[in-house]
This record gives structure tokens, sequence and C-alpha cells, in this order.
């Protein structure tokens, strides 16, 4: 049949299963935006672009679904580069459309002309600026293979106006919509002799290991392997630490986990990946922020490392057995191979340590602790919310105090660190998983970067719990100049500067505003049983608490400063 360009697209992303998109109309797009009037895919108009793509990203980590993004040209283009950002550096699987001048206007400098796929080209899995009307179709289902196979990230169209406009001829096409493992777009696979051998060998230095661990990353949520890590930790009776991304990815009330690794992770957890003799990373990156001094991570381990991407094998740190392949389906082969044990001297002694350096959990009366409010989020939702974070201490004592039961139940920005992010993630959320309550848990800095978004939680009756940790500074920031710069507070020290009870107020939005730890299950009750519209609650918070324990930058993992 005969269709324009900008129908092509709907139709495209009605072929994909896309039954939700974020987007913000401008000039460049409104042929696209005129094709989706009238259309049956849901379209959520944030208050920014930005924002669009926050909200795409959350949508995608909560439902394992594709994000997908609408923006128009110029600024409004260059406005989702951060978001595209994001999600790259997270493995998020998006999407973005971008209107774009029309061809014969290309290269003139025209009004709100940018080159976004020159922009966008670092931060993607692939982009396309589309000059052939009759290929727009296939690209669009070619950027949807490439944004959620192998190692899932954003993929940016830019169609410009006139390709919108027009005529092509356009087949409907049945699309498959499963997880791929290893295809064109993850570079290269190992050689199968190869890949045998590797698996062989990480067998059996784990049926010989004395001391050995396992630590997951955010590839096991990615490639729904939280059976097989699940099942595998207990045949082989093997602690398990976990990255900010893998978080949910395996039970944290289970006997077997011990928390986040690295420079916020518990003192038992680094103490046990510093003591092994064998440690297996599986879907995870080996991020500074995990290994910190790369001498002394893990010194005397063996090092499996599993991961769907074979760039990120032995990039950060040596790897004595690497496989590159989907985390699901090696573990399988794994699981079958290695023997079941029994509990060991080992075991005994990781539970020691994490009893001898449990987190402290007892919070009595007196100022706010924003460790207590995290606690309470998890009690009264009974680990059935979805946590979204800003990025910051709020992000470290979520991660921390929050026990993460199921995959896709911790929603944060890890590789990019994106204040603003929260927000619009949690609006993402809300509408991917309306039968869950999300929380976005900020500190007064992110919050202020996109507090706007609540305007969009209030127009489409999102009930959002938005807890506003305020210090009145950038925490954070404010740590580091305490423990690292001698207390110089160079402008992180906010003030009392907004209200933020009747900005929520003037939005539409449900406020209130709690100082001490007795007034905490109450506010959340009230916040918990309003089903109509997002409650921000402000918790006034001591400008010098700290996010720990912490591992000073360049330090071993096992040189912690804590209390």
């Amino acid at each position: 049949m005969k269709i324009t360009g900008a129908e092509a697209i709907i139709k495209c992303l009605e072929e994909q299963g896309v039954d939700l998109i974020f987007g913000y109309p401008g000039g460049a797009v409104l042929p696209l935006y005129d094709a989706l009037y009238g259309s049956n895919i849901t379209h959520i108009l944030p208050c920014h672009e930005q924002a669009a793509t926050h909200a795409a990203d959350g949508y995608a980590r909560a439902s394992g679904k594709v994000g997908v993004v609408f923006a128009t040209s110029g600024p409004g283009a260059t406005n989702t580069v951060t978001g595209i950002a994001n999600a790259y550096m997270d493995s998020v699987p998006m999407v973005v459309f971008t209107g774009q001048v029309a061809l014969s206007l290309l290269g003139k400098d025209s009004f709100q002309e940018v080159d976004i796929t020159g922009i966008t080209m670092p931060i993607t899995k692939h982009n396309y600026i589309v000059k052939d009307a009759q290929r727009l179709p296939n690209i669009i289902r070619e950027a949807f293979n490439i944004a959620r196979s192998g190692r899932p990230g954003p993929v940016l169209i830019d169609v410009p106006k006139d390709i919108q406009t027009t005529l092509l001829d356009y087949e409907p096409v049945s699309v498959a919509t499963g997880y791929e493992s290893c295809n064109i777009y993850s570079k290269t696979c190992m050689d199968e002799d190869e890949l045998k051998a590797n698996i062989n060998q990480a067998a059996r230095l784990l049926s010989e290991a004395n001391s050995p661990v396992i630590y997951a990353g955010g590839g096991v949520i990615i490639s729904r392997a939280y059976e097989e890590l699940k099942a595998f930790a207990e045949k082989l009776k093997i602690p398990v630490v976990s990255s900010l991304m893998g978080l949910g990815g395996f039970p944290a009330n289970h006997p077997l986990f011990l928390g986040l690794v690295g420079m916020h992770g518990s003192r038992y957890a680094n103490y046990t990946v510093s003591n092994s003799d064998v440690l297996i990373a599986i879907g995870a990156r080996f991020s500074d922020r995990v290994i910190s001094n790369v001498q002394r991570f893990a010194p005397n381990a063996k090092i499996i490392h599993i991961d769907i991407d074979p760039a990120e094998i032995g990039k950060n740190i040596r790897v004595d057995v690497p496989i590159n392949g989907d985390v699901k389906t090696i573990l399988k082969e794994l699981l079958d191979m290695v023997p079941e044990k029994a509990f060991n001297g080992w075991n005994k002694q990781v539970q020691q340590w994490r009893e001898q350096y449990r987190l402290k959990t007892d919070f009595g009366p007196g100022r706010v602790k924003p460790q207590y409010i995290v606690q309470k989020i998890y009690e009264l939702t009974q680990g059935f919310g979805i946590v979204t974070t800003e990025v910051g201490q709020n992000q470290i004592w979520a991660a921390q105090y929050f026990n993460y039961a199921e995959p896709r139940s911790f929603i944060s920005s890890g590789g990019l660190g994106t204040m603003g992010y929260g927000l619009p993630a949690a609006i993402g959320a809300q509408l991917a998983r309306p039968d869950r309550r999300v929380i976005n848990v900020a500190g007064d800095g992110s919050f202020k970067m996109n507090s706007n978004e609540l305007a969009t939680a209030v127009k489409y009756k999102l009930p959002i719990v938005e807890v506003i940790l305020n210090n009145h500074a950038l925490g954070m920031v404010r740590q580091w100049q305490r423990l690292f710069y001698q207390g110089r507070f160079s402008h992180t020290t906010l003030g009392v500067d907004t209200d933020f009870v009747k900005l929520a107020q003037a939005h539409g939005a449900e406020a209130l505003r709690i100082t001490r730890n007795e007034e905490v299950e109450d506010a959340l009750r009230h916040a918990l049983s309003i089903t109509d519209r997002p409650t921000l609650i402000e918790c006034d918070i001591d400008n010098d608490e700290k996010a720990y324990p912490m591992v000073a930058p360049g330090a071993g993992i096992d040189e912690i400063i804590d209390e």
C-alpha cells in the first residue's frame, strides 16, 4: 500500500508491539504527530525532551521492552542527548526518532538544524539519517533489532521532514521480538571450540575453589538469568555480591547475598571479594566504582568473566577465563557441569564478617535519618515496590537499605550518574508497571533539575511517591569535600531556598514535610494510600549525613571508611 513516511513510522511501531511512546512535538515532526493523531499508541507528553528519554529509559528497565521517544529537530534533538548517553552507559534498549529539516536544507545552517547523528554517534549502538523514504520501514525494523539484541542500547533515527511526507510502498511484516544472544551487532563471538574449552575450564576452577565468589551485574537482569543464577549459587554455595545495576538480579533476602561491592559496598562484601580464590563475574563490566585500585582487586583470585559484549572482557581488569556469550545460556551449561557442594569454612568466614560488620539498622527517635526512611519504604511495600533514584547519597542509601527481591525493581543511573534522572524514570516505570507502587528516592539538588516533571505525573494521575532527602546541599559532593578537601565546601551548600511542599502543591500534587523519625511511617502510609496523583514527602535531614561505608578513590576495596 502507498502511505507517507510518517504513517510508515506509526505502522512499524505497531508491528513492533509498541503501545506507549514519550515525546514532545515541534515543527520538524508535525507530519509524524499528525500520523499519530487517532492512533492506538498512547503518547506521554513530558515537560522537556530530556525527561522524555529518561521516562522511556525507566519504562524499558521496568518492563523489559524497548523505550520509544519522539523529538523535533535542533534543540529538541539535542535535549535528548543526556538521556541517550544514560541509556547507552546502562545498556537500556531505546529507539529515538528525531525530526530533521528537509533534505534540500541539510548542511545550510537552516532554522533548527543540527547534525544529531554526528552528535550521538559515540553514545548510540547505531544511528541513521533517512535519505530514501523507501528504506524507512526496514531501517525502523533493523533499529529495534539492534536496540534489543546482544548488549541492548539506544538507536537514533533522524527523519527529514520531507521524508515524513513522501509516499512509499509499505508491506507489513511479522516481527519476532524475543531476546537474541549473539548476532552481527555484538561485534564478534568466540570460536565454538574456544568457548567450550573456556566453559570447561571455568567449571573446573569453580569445582576446585576453596573461597569462590559471584560478582553479578546488570547483564543478569537483561538476559533474564535470575533463576539460573540463584540455582547456580545454591548448588555451589557461593556467596553473591552485586554491582549497582545488578540489584534485584539475585534476591536480597537470600542467605548467600552480600549486597553491593566496591566504593559503597558493605565491608563484608568487599572482604569476601578481596579474600576469594575464584571470582566469577556474570554480566558485569568491572566499573571503576567496583574495582577501585586494579592491582588490589581480588588479588589472589582467578577471574572468570561471562559477558555478551566481547569488548568488556579484559577491558578494565585481567581475566583468566573469558567467556563471551549470553549469560543465561552459559549459566545453564555451567549448572549442568559443576558438582553440588556443601557449606564449608569459607561460608562460615563470610557469615562471621556479615555479622561483625552489619549495616546499622536500629534508628531511634530524633531527627529524620535517610537510612530509616528507605528501611520503612521497604517494610511498607513488603519489598514489592519499584524504587527509582536520583544520583548521589540518596542513590546509595536506596541501594543499601531496600532489599530488592525482584528483577527490574531498582532503577537508577549507574554509568553516567545523571542528576534529574529519577523522577522522569519513575514516570516511565509507573506506566510500565501499574501493578507496583513506584517510589523515587531523591536529593534536593537532583530534584531541582527535573522538578517540573511533577506536572507530568499529575497530568497522567500517576501515584508516584517522591521522597526528597533534603540536606540543603549537594550531599555526595559535600561528603567528598569533607573527606578529601579539608571541608572546603565550594558551592555545594544550597541552603533553604525552595519550599518543595508549596512547589508540589502548585503542580497539583499531594505534599508534606517531615523532620523526625517518629513521623516517617505515618507520612509513607499516607502517601501510599493515595492512588490518583503523586505525593511529595520532603524529609529534612542533616547536611553532614554521610553515605557509608566508602572506599577512597584509588584505594583497595578492603580499605574502608565508615563511621
